[in-house]
């Protein structure tokens, strides 16, 4: 993830796209990277942000693009199914999913989303109709959707 020196996240969204490859582009913020300190004793221990970028610096696109991470991944939906009035908690397991944002069950979003890990969120499904419905993660880096992801009983 990137941050500017305030701290606040620099979406993907924030710099300006091109259709020709590799064009060279002026940074209009300092651009920090946070990165974990290492495994250390297996205990978390934290992290640091250090000066990626100086505002006026020159990079080309490709570089900006390496900087975000891909897409998340979405492995399994358990429980795949729930009753209509929804509440039911509902993991997702998958990969890059830190960065996840919202998770829809078709047109309507889950609530009370919980990122557990980069690999595991919860949340609750919203009441929805008898049927399958597709569910859609959504992250900086782009949607991923799982087909029928889920149905209402």
């Amino acid at each position: 993830m990137l941050y500017k020196e305030d701290g606040t996240l620099i979406k993907k969204a924030a710099f300006p796209a091109s259709a020709v490859p590799d064009t060279p582009m002026r940074l209009t913020a300092d651009v920090y990277e946070t990165k974990a300190y290492g495994p250390g004793d297996g205990r978390p221990e934290g992290s640091r942000r250090h000066l990626l970028y100086q505002v006026g610096t020159i990079v080309p696109q490709s570089e900006i693009d390496r900087l975000f991470t891909p897409a998340a991944t979405v492995a399994t939906i358990s429980p795949a199914a729930g009753p209509a009035a929804g509440e039911t908690t509902v993991t997702i397991k998958g990969t890059r999913l830190a960065g996840v944002t919202a998770v829809n069950f078709g047109a309507t979003a889950g609530t009370d989303l919980k990122r557990i890990s980069d690999t595991e969120l919860r949340v609750k499904a919203p009441a929805g109709a008898a049927g399958a419905v597709n569910v859609v993660v959504a992250a900086d880096s782009g949607n991923v959707t799982k087909t029928n992801g889920f149905t209402y009983s």
